[in-house]
């Protein structure tokens, strides 16, 4: 058993050294004084000043956040009342083919999903027009490939849910808006806290699917990102790389303390 225990320590400790090393790397020249990755000649700040005087990057990078934290939103919004909707269906076969559509788009390649938004909305701008890709339409196919991770976080939750709850709001003369916002909606909060932060990555980092359907010189980081590097990659990336990794660092700390806080109040009311 401690030989096991011992084996398992080392595999994990494997695991991790794999993933985080090349990220630990790649931040260790963001300071580097040279322009590449290929000797460190010194700790410096340069790149990052490079960085934040690259206005282009800047706009780019915001943008990325604001159609990530949009994309996000909006897949929240529709992927908890869809899984509202899906746990009140009475006919199985009905339920089975809902959860089994939504689980397509988690396995299908974003390679098919990306082509397959650029052939609707080139068809649905040459049959109404006024559709162009840009903004718009990247935010569209986001939102339409993080519901499923959505429904995902969230389900299990309202499938834990005890159905006593509801039906004791109904006896105490709820109405079906008190019960779902006082009652469903506080239970689902930590499903709907997580659905959304893992919609606001997958929209952050996505690539294969904003390549399609992106244009109107709107771009987003991951598609910069590509661009630049086919001519080279320049430690102003690194930089860049650096702070986005850091933000994600804080959501997920972030979102340790307010599980942590949730379970603590909630530990708190029942005794």
């Amino acid at each position: 058993m401690k030989n096991k225990g011992l084996w398992s320590k080392v595999y994990l400790t494997l695991v991790f050294v794999s993933l985080y090393l090349p990220i630990f790397y790649l931040i260790f020249y963001a300071f580097n004084q040279g322009e590449d990755m290929g000797k460190f000649s010194g700790f410096s700040w340069v790149h990052f000043a490079e960085l934040f005087e690259d206005t282009r990057l800047i706009i780019i990078l915001l943008e990325t956040f604001l159609l990530a934290f949009l994309s996000a939103l909006l897949a929240t919004l529709i992927g908890v009342f869809g899984t509202l909707y899906y746990s009140y269906l009475k006919h199985s076969r009905s339920k089975n083919l809902l959860l089994s559509l939504n689980n397509v788009l988690m396995v299908s390649p974003d390679v098919m999903i990306g082509a397959s938004f650029l052939i609707l909305f080139t068809a649905l701008g040459s049959l109404i027009g006024g559709i162009r890709l840009g903004f718009l339409t990247v935010l569209l196919s986001h939102v339409a490939f993080s519901i499923p991770i959505v429904v995902l976080m969230v389900l299990p939750r309202l499938q834990e849910m005890n159905d006593s709850l509801v039906w004791a709001a109904y006896d105490l003369g709820a109405n079906n808006w008190q019960t779902l916002t006082q009652i469903v909606l506080p239970y689902l909060t930590p499903g709907i806290i997580a659905g959304y932060f893992m919609a606001f990555t997958y929209s952050l980092d996505d690539f294969a699917v904003t390549f399609f359907v992106t244009g109107n010189g709107f771009t987003t980081l991951a598609v910069e990102i590509y661009s630049r590097a086919r001519q080279g990659v320049s430690l102003e990336i690194n930089a860049l790389s650096t702070l986005v990794f850091l933000f994600a660092l804080l959501l997920v700390v972030g979102y340790y303390f307010i599980s942590k806080d949730r379970q603590t109040k909630k530990g708190g009311s029942k005794l």
